[in-house]
């Protein structure tokens, strides 16, 4: 996963040394959330990694609120690059 981390954040980064910007952290929990969502397709009774999923989720959203708050267009462009449907 850490080498994972390191390509994502490499490709969402705003600035050079950016390793926490809204974008990169939604990017990250985006592909952790995917991970998870293969994982349940195998263990569907994996209830305590579930409440964790969904918090991710919801963390997620959360930010992604405050990024179209605050830039309307990188939220647009986030939303087109991650493939996420809104």
């Amino acid at each position: 996963m850490a080498f994972v981390k390191k390509d994502v954040v490499e490709q969402y980064k705003t600035h050079p040394t950016d390793t926490g910007s809204p974008e990169v952290q939604v990017a990250l929990l985006t592909t952790r959330i995917k991970y998870l969502s293969d994982h349940f397709k195998k263990f569907p009774k994996d209830f305590a990694s579930r409440v964790g999923f969904l918090k991710m989720i919801g963390h997620r959203r959360r930010l992604l609120d405050y990024i179209k708050k605050n830039n309307k267009e990188n939220y647009t462009a986030l939303i087109k690059k991650l493939d996420l449907r809104k």
